[in-house]
């Protein structure tokens, strides 16, 4: 089962413009709460590893515990919903604080008030 904040593998098959495609590392962002039930979609945002400076971005370190091969950074400005069944591997998780920062980043893109 996963859990918020876990990083998986993911087959985003083929990209349409600047989009994240093939496969590709997220971060799942859906509520525990939701995924306790076994939804059919998830909530994530790409990861990558090419630092281009956006605002939008939280920089990851890679370490045990997420299971990343290299730094990387959570693209907030690319959050989209996919199918469970994209899910290839869970590699780790980000944990609480970075989770609320990826979150807190989405919040201020999608202009939700904190």
């Amino acid at each position: 089962m996963l859990t918020s904040g876990d990083v998986v593998d993911l087959d985003l098959g083929t990209p349409q413009g600047r989009e994240a495609g093939f496969r590709h590392s997220a971060v799942v962002l859906t509520a525990q709460r939701i995924l306790d039930a076994g939804p059919a979609v998830l909530q994530i945002v790409p990861l990558t590893s090419t630092n281009r400076g956006f605002a939008a971005e939280v920089e990851i370190p890679n370490d045990a515990a997420n299971g990343l091969d290299q730094n990387s950074l959570a693209q907030c400005q690319h959050i989209r919903a996919v199918s469970s069944a994209r899910v290839l591997a869970r590699r780790g998780n980000v944990g609480p604080a970075l989770v609320s920062q990826i979150r807190e980043t989405v919040a201020l893109i999608l202009d939700i008030p904190s």
